[in-house]
């Protein structure tokens, strides 16, 4: 064990050797905060300090805690530890303990689909809206107000008269999982508290159980899971380890609270604090930057990240025209990058998924294979697909396909059974579906068919863009999601912003509107997904825990990162400023930091000017590599900065026609009746398919290559569905 104990730096040594008492190791990014953990449970056990039973570790995902258990038993060549996620960990507790709080050890853990199907089956019921965004959007409220420690009754008495209005369904939701003898994941954590508070007897057993205990990113650990660990450190001898960073705490909204860390000390005078501060991951100007930026949170443990391999590039900062350069640069960069470094791994950082549209395009103008995380490419997303169904079906009423998908979407009293027995009504008839529905006596239908008569006017009469936004309106489709006021329909509602937005950018670029619904048609038809591609673009949310060789960190600007709905709080700008520092320590080798002069606002739809985000201005000058010739112009980029535009233009239309040449030398390189290269069109994520049981579903995932690949798929009504491909027998709809 000595020998691995060398693989350790100073302070990593220190946190796996101190092992009687509280301890907390602040861990900065990259400094091997896993490592110590892994290490510190493998001291214990050669030192017969503790048996592998009497060891646990908690940590947040599935994958995590089982590359945890494997790495501790490489180590020991043995058993590992107890390793576990906290949901996992509860269940277990509950079982063996079941009885002491009055469920059955055979109680059902309803999942995210469990959930929404009961939730949907309530509103139903009421009456009210029982679409799937409606119903995740009030699951997100009840959990939040679960992990709070709120109940019905809270609602029923609250000021707010969502909640108020609310509460019988929540009243109601938790009576259905008593009903079906079933926790949902936030009652795992609640019930596994309870039953350690309100019986000292089980308290004990678990408290002998485990002498050891440690915790992985801590930041993120909510009220119960800080209330679980607590209730399981005996107060006469608590050994128990967190490891966390609060300068990584981004999850506020989904109930983290980054404040146990600091309560850790009160809760645990003993407290034995050490810093890992060496880093192992970014280069020192990428550090140099990322410290300077954070450092102006005043709610964090003061620490300086550094690394022993100080060259590096300086970081680069670009502040380009607008939007649209911005992508354009990003995609150029990312052309040269790869024919540099072929086996490099690049990302594109941003604050919103509605921003990743213009480098979708972009991208694939150069014909660049791209990864996205965090959300459906932009035009196979629901509501995107949703309002361009009701610009096709209003230009052309036979687009059976557009009218199914827009028929009861936002609700409009048209159910099931009424499209079925309308269907039935046109095959009788000899009837396209467009002409059974406007021969209808029904009057929810000769509602619609007004409607679609309406809005066919209004694409014939007014520029695209005006009759976009007429029909978002005149649909209901945006009433429906502002009525929602949950963080999903928000995004949502910003996505169909970014539409007409990307509709205006068409219109000033001389485009006819066929070519931009195709355009948007085949982004949709020909997106496989690739997981091996050297590019991803992805939210800062979904960048936490990974790394990359060159990062692009975009829209640094107010409004953007930050967010505007951070702008009155400064609990929000540090968080915001913690998600800035994430994206910025993803990066190992090379660092970008980009921010438009202008930028669409999709309230007015005019090209408005922007202010350099906060975070640009805190960075030294020095510290930064800034591209383009300083001018006398008054505009003013980060830190003071003014910049004049490099002519990316030129060199962007290059880039174009050397992608079209080499497209056409491979098209027309092909051997007559030469196979083609296979690819994943036929699933592409979002798509539409058609299962002989479950009927029509979405397309979520795909996991593996060939026949035995893996399809992850949503089914109304059903659930989520994993399936092997070769023997569900998909039909693409």
């Amino acid at each position: 064990m000595s020998n691995l104990l060398d693989d350790l730096n100073p302070a990593q040594r220190q946190a796996a050797v101190a092992t009687d008492g509280p301890l907390l190791v602040v861990a900065g990014a990259g400094t091997g905060k896993t490592r110590v953990i892994t290490y510190r449970i493998a001291y214990l056990i050669e030192q017969g300090k503790a048996r592998p039973e009497e060891i646990l570790a908690v940590t947040f995902t599935n994958k995590a805690a089982e590359e945890m258990r494997e790495r501790i038993e490489q180590l020991v060549r043995g058993a590992g530890p107890w390793t576990s996620t906290f949901h996992s960990f509860c269940a277990r507790l509950l079982r063996r303990e079941a009885p002491a709080v009055g469920l059955p050890r055979d109680f059902s853990i309803y999942d995210d689909d469990d959930q929404e199907r009961l939730v949907r089956a309530l509103l139903k019921e009421q009456g009210e809206d029982d679409r799937a965004w409606v119903a995740r959007g009030l699951l997100e409220r009840i959990s939040r107000a679960k992990i709070a420690g709120r109940t019905p009754v809270d609602w029923a008495e609250s000021r707010n008269p969502e909640e108020r209005h609310r509460a019988e369904i929540f009243s109601r939701y938790q009576q259905g999982l008593r009903a079906a003898r079933a926790l949902d994941f936030d009652d795992l954590l609640l019930e596994a508290v309870r039953a350690l508070v309100e019986h000292p007897e089980v308290r004990r057993r678990w408290q002998q159980r485990f002498r050891y205990l440690h915790v992985d990113e801590y930041q993120d650990t909510n009220r119960p899971q800080y209330e679980l660990i607590r209730l399981l450190a005996p107060p006469s001898s608590p050994n128990v380890c967190v490891v966390g960073d609060e300068d990584q705490s981004i999850y506020a909204w989904r109930g983290a609270d980054y404040g146990n860390i600091f309560r850790f000390e009160q809760d645990f005078p003993s407290t034995r604090v050490i810093l890992l501060e060496q880093n192992y991951r970014s280069t020192q100007p990428i550090l140099d930057v990322a410290t300077t930026v954070i450092q102006h949170n005043l709610s964090r443990k003061p620490k300086v990240l550094w690394t022993a391999s100080p060259e590096g590039p300086k970081v680069r900062f670009y502040e380009v025209a607008d939007a649209q350069s911005e992508a354009r640069f990003v995609a150029e960069r990312l052309w040269s990058y790869q024919r540099e470094e072929p086996g490099g791994r690049a990302a594109v950082l941003y604050r919103t998924n509605a921003q990743s549209r213009l480098y979708e395009e972009a991208l694939r103008q150069l014909d660049l294979r791209y990864r996205l995380v965090g959300g459906f490419s932009f035009y196979k997303r629901a509501e995107v697909r949703d309002l361009l169904a009701y610009v096709r079906a209003a230009r052309n009423p036979r687009d059976e396909q557009s009218v199914l998908r827009i028929l009861n979407v936002p609700p409009r009293g048209i159910g099931p059974m009424t499209v079925e027995a309308l269907r039935a009504d046109a095959r009788e008839r000899g009837l396209s579906l467009w002409e059974a529905l406007e021969v209808s006596s029904k009057e929810q239908l000769e509602r619609f068919a007004r409607l679609m008569r309406g809005l066919r006017d209004t694409i014939e009469s007014k520029p695209f863009p005006e009759a976009l936004e007429e029909i978002l309106r005149t649909s209901g489709y945006e009433k429906w999601l502002t009525e929602q006021d949950t963080p999903e329909a928000e995004g949502r509602l910003g996505n169909l912003h970014e539409l007409i937005a990307a509709a205006r950018e068409s219109e000033a670029r001389g485009e006819p509107l066929e070519e931009f619904l195709d355009r948007a048609a085949l982004v949709s038809d020909a997106d496989d997904y690739d997981a091996a591609a050297g590019i991803t673009l992805m939210t800062l949310h979904s960048a936490k825990g990974t790394e990359f060789d060159t990062v692009f960190l975009v829209g640094l600007e107010e409004g953007l990162l930050p967010h505007s709905r951070a702008l009155e709080s400064d609990a929000d700008i540090e968080e915001e400023r913690r998600l800035c520092y994430v994206g910025m320590t993803r990066a190992k080798t090379e660092l970008w930091l980009l921010r438009a002069r202008q930028r669409r606002s999709w309230a007015s739809g005019e090209a408005q000017e922007t202010e350099a985000s906060r975070f640009l201005r805190e960075i030294p000058d020095e510290l930064v590599e800034r591209l383009g010739e300083e001018v006398s112009t008054p505009a003013t980029g980060a830190g003071g900065w003014t910049y004049e535009v490099l002519p990316e233009e030129r060199k962007w239309n290059q880039r174009r026609r050397e992608t079209r040449t080499q497209r056409r030398s491979r098209n027309h390189g092909a051997r007559p009746g030469a196979p083609r290269r296979p690819t994943d069109a036929r699933y592409p994520l979002g798509a539409t398919v058609r299962h002989s049981k479950f009927g029509e579903g979405t397309v979520l995932a795909i996991d593996g290559d060939g026949p035995e690949r893996k399809i992850v798929v949503s089914f109304p009504g059903y659930g989520r569905k994993t399936l092997v491909e070769k023997y569900a027998c998909l039909e693409r709809v």
